[in-house]
């Protein structure tokens, strides 16, 4: 089991005894509005994505509690090599800087010990309190995805495609 601490928070990773809890926040109008699923599955989705091993899932811990989760997956081509990360948290700690920090440690984790130099991140593209973290770790808009992604409503909708280099940390 990888943990890894944070300023605030500690990601650790996810195992079965997480699936139920994760579903839950998930579930959680806020979260679904931008993470989808159907409600009546996602226990079933949830586990699917913790024993995926492709996706590697975090648990977001904040004062001893779960309160999401953050996960990456890479790109393995050795010429196009990256990783991609996504998170939720339960709307009660919105607003704290616990979303930056769970992602300022897996940028750095991403960055320092499993050796990406590119990552990226694609919120929707009206979701402006996700950009406006994403930008406080140091990521910067690509462009836009036009139809990127079927919202929660069925419908198509744009996603921001936003990266971080290496080196940005540095700057």
């Amino acid at each position: 089991m990888t943990v890894l601490d944070g300023d605030r928070v500690r990601l650790r990773t996810a195992t079965a005894a997480d699936v139920d809890e994760l579903a839950a926040i998930r579930a959680m109008p806020r979260v679904h509005r931008w993470w989808g699923g159907d409600r009546d599955t996602l226990v079933e989705e949830t586990r699917a994505d913790v024993e995926d091993d492709a996706r590697k899932i975090f648990v977001v811990e904040y004062d001893g509690r779960t309160v999401g989760a953050i996960q990456w997956w890479q790109e393995d081509d050795d010429q196009y090599r990256h990783a991609g990360i996504d998170i939720f948290l339960d709307p009660q700690v919105h607003g704290r800087g616990l979303g930056s920090d769970a992602v300022d440690t897996m940028v750095r984790y991403l960055i320092e010990t499993e050796g990406h130099h590119r990552l990226i991140i694609d919120p929707a593209a009206d979701n402006r309190a996700a950009i406006a973290c994403y930008e406080s770790v140091g990521f910067r808009p690509v462009g836009v995805m036009r139809q990127y992604e079927r919202g929660a409503d069925g419908g198509w909708h744009d996603g921001l495609l936003m990266e971080l280099l290496a080196s940005d940390l540095l700057d």
